[in-house]
């Protein structure tokens, strides 16, 4: 018999708002026997049914909502949701071009896709699967399923493995999921072609042990815009990683690329990825392992200008809790890039940092303009693509946003 979960008088609007999550302090109790991941009965306390959750006992966030409605969460039910997600993406044409063989393209986006707790990404003939809560966690091997019915692809590999698994009492796991036959259990390191300001950029993926589930598909479109910019011009690109904005800004046009990465890893894969598109001239790029705080203030002391800067750090703030310190290593790394910047220079500049929302950004930019005596105007506002989509009712799943500046 399925349990119920009772929500304390008054705590039942943010679920008929349709918002995921229910928090400890919510629950009034649990009728009933439930172990994690086990589907509950969600109910108002005058007994009204609200749908249906994921229980998670080890979590503040006590259960996330599968269904507003009342309906079973079995096979049939994931199956019915993962490929309304998918379709939902072979529906828009911008997208097309991610669905062809070389294709990259986020598939099931957590809470905004109805599955909380759960991401898929593919990259060319792999997909990769991140769970991250107890209900994904439970319905794992009927997720896996669905996204091969739906998309034809066999080979699924888990990379399970974020530190937040742990607030929901689980374990780390990776490896092959379905289809390592013939992989011979390693690792898969797919090669993915995107769309570039001419052309195509290749790039590999190290799916094992590049960060999230091997790469950011959620800057694709930034990447595209950095290249549609770069022409003509001296492009830094900090915190590069596996050298996306970097190979783009050179399929682009740009007469020299500076990258700076504290990866040695990372920079290797990046030079792979360089010699992944013989196109590109190698001599008008430029590795560097280096501390960026650092080798910024080294750059400032040389006299080095730029025309186009990209800043896409790592998570500075993981919660509203650490805003406060995250936002002075913001402004610190956003007014050494401006500082850097020509006369009519462009800033592309990013925060994945959930505790910083958009308005809270934007000030932080605008303080370091402020403090660098420089004149700037917004261009446009950036963020993850439509593989991304984000909840009306799930503000919290718009973690990235960015700004592209151009400096008096």
């Amino acid at each position: 018999m399925t349990a119920t979960l009772i929500l304390a008088p008054g705590r039942e609007r943010s679920v008929l708002r349709r918002h995921p999550w229910i928090f400890a302090g919510a629950v009034d109790r649990i009728d009933g026997r439930a172990r994690p991941g086990d589907t509950v009965v969600v109910q108002a306390s005058n007994g009204r049914a609200l749908g249906r959750a994921a229980l998670s006992p080890e979590s503040q966030i006590r259960a996330r909502m599968w269904t507003f409605v009342d309906e079973s969460i079995d096979d049939a039910f994931f199956r019915r949701t993962v490929a309304r997600a998918v379709e939902q993406r072979r529906d828009l044409p911008e997208l097309a071009p991610e669905f062809e063989a070389s294709g990259g393209v986020r598939l099931l986006h957590g809470e905004s896709d109805g599955l909380p707790g759960v991401v898929a990404d593919r990259y060319s003939d792999v997909i990769v699967l991140q769970i991250t809560s107890a209900g994904g966690e439970k319905w794992r091997d009927a997720i896996a399923d669905a996204l091969t019915r739906v998309t034809g692809i066999a080979r699924i590999y888990e990379r399970s493995d974020p530190d937040v698994r742990a607030l929901e009492g689980l374990v780390a796991r990776t490896g092959w999921l379905t289809g390592a036959a013939g992989s011979e259990g390693e690792a898969p390191r797919p090669l993915i072609a995107e769309r570039a300001a001419s052309g195509r950029v290749n790039i590999e993926v190290d799916v094992a042990g590049g960060h999230k589930t091997g790469f950011y598909l959620d800057q694709r479109d930034s990447r595209r815009l950095c290249g549609e910019l770069a022409q003509g011009r001296r492009v830094l690109n900090c915190f590069c990683y596996t050298g996306g904005f970097s190979l783009h800004a050179l399929a682009g046009g740009a007469t020299e690329v500076l990258s700076i990465d504290s990866s040695g890893p990372a920079l290797d894969l990046a030079r792979a990825n360089l010699a992944h598109n013989p196109g590109l001239e190698a001599a008008r790029a430029t590795w560097l392992e280096a501390d960026v705080f650092q080798h910024l203030r080294t750059l400032r002391a040389e006299g080095r200008k730029f025309d186009l800067v990209v800043l896409d750090p790592p998570k500075f703030a993981p919660s509203a809790s650490h805003a406060k310190s995250a936002a002075r290593a913001y402004k610190d790394i956003n007014l050494l890039g401006l500082r850097l910047l020509a006369p009519g220079g462009l800033l592309m500049t990013y925060s994945c940092s959930a505790g910083i929302d958009p308005a809270m950004f934007q000030g932080i930019v605008a303080d370091a303009a402020a403090d660098a005596g420089i004149g700037a105007r917004v261009l446009r506002r950036l963020s993850a693509g439509v593989d991304h989509p984000v909840g009306l009712a799930f503000p919290e799943g718009e973690y990235l946003k960015g700004l592209l500046i151009r400096v008096a």
